[in-house]
Parts: C-alpha cells; sequence; structure tokens
C-alpha cells in the first residue's frame, strides 16, 4: 500500500515537473530588452478566481524593471470597480535566462514563471505554473507595446493556451479601456 501510493507521488511529482520542463523559453533571452511598459492584451487560466472575475477583467498596464539583484520589478495597474488597483510582484530570476520564480506573500501560491516567445517591441507571450495547497493551475499572458495586436499574434496566444490545455472559455482577449492608462500613453 506504501509503495503504490508512493509510486503515485512520484508520478505525480514526476507530471509535474515535466508539464514544466514542457513550456518553453525564449531562445536568447535579453531581460534588459523585457523592461519597459507593456500593455496585457490576452489572459487565460485554468484557476477559479478567473472563472470568477472573467467577466469584469479589462487591459491593464504593466511595468517591469530590473532589480540590482537581476531580478524583475514587476508593476500592474488594472481597474478595479470605480478605481485604479496597482500591484507589484518580485520576480526572482533562476539558472535559466528566461525563467522567473514568485511567491504570492497574499495567498502562498508559488510561481513558475517562463517568458515564452518575445520580439521585444512588440509582444511577449508569458507562461506560468501556479501551486497551491489547494491544487495548481496555469496562466499564459499576452503583452504588448501598444494597446493592439496583429490578428496572427492574438492567434499565436490562443493557440499557444490550446496548447498548455486551456479551452476557449479560460482564454480571454482583454476589453480595451482608458481606464487607469493615463499614464501609460
Amino acid at each position: 500500500m506504501q509503495a503504490t501510493l508512493l509510486g503515485i507521488l512520484g508520478l505525480a511529482l514526476l507530471g509535474t515537473l515535466h508539464a514544466q520542463d514542457s513550456i518553453p523559453v525564449q531562445a536568447d533571452f535579453q531581460q534588459d530588452k523585457l523592461t519597459g511598459r507593456w500593455y496585457s492584451i490576452g489572459l487565460a487560466s485554468n484557476s477559479d478566481w478567473f472563472k470568477e472575475k472573467r467577466h469584469l477583467m479589462k487591459m491593464c498596464t504593466t511595468t517591469i524593471s530590473t532589480t540590482a539583484e537581476g531580478n524583475l520589478e514587476v508593476t500592474s495597474t488594472y481597474p478595479k470597480g470605480d478605481q485604479c488597483v496597482t500591484r507589484n510582484s518580485l520576480y526572482t530570476k533562476t539558472e535559466q535566462p528566461g525563467r522567473f520564480s514568485y511567491t504570492s506573500p497574499r495567498w502562498g501560491s508559488k510561481h513558475n514563471i517562463h517568458v515564452v516567445e518575445t520580439n521585444y517591441e512588440e509582444y511577449a507571450l508569458v507562461a506560468t505554473q501556479i501551486s497551491k495547497s489547494s491544487g495548481s493551475s496555469t496562466m499564459v499572458l499576452l503583452y504588448s507595446r501598444t494597446k493592439e495586436l496583429s490578428p496572427e499574434r492574438l492567434e499565436m496566444f490562443t493557440q499557444f493556451s490550446r496548447e498548455q490545455g486551456l479551452t476557449d472559455d479560460e482564454i480571454l482577449i482583454l476589453p480595451q479601456t482608458d481606464k487607469c492608462m493615463a499614464d501609460a500613453a
């Protein structure tokens, strides 16, 4: 019985590690080129919070800067009701360029972040594996330097999200808004 349980746990761990390894990372990642202002264009997730809040979500701005230690300071500002909310996160670099980790102080969730693909000047595709005591989830973000992206880039985001096991009702192109973007121009 114990051997069976250990075997199942081992397979589950191996599956989780394999899932993380199967997410690609931008070749020759250049962190300094990722810094600056981005707009969140697309968001896909199989998490419960996304399912509950999906209908309220709108485009937001995200500013990425590098810390003295080489980590990423990520500041997102988004509309929530009639106010603007700012969230700061520190993404800690890993041995692999383009891959970062983050632990949410609020929820205790651990985030394994991959910069999957970017040309630095137009778009960035970022995938995150999130694990917490209640389970794990996947999140994919599509960032743009402008408020609009080509249909080809939107389709690339949708296709990649599907490849990560997300369904069409878990994939959202965020509605544009001018709210909370006055300083983003």
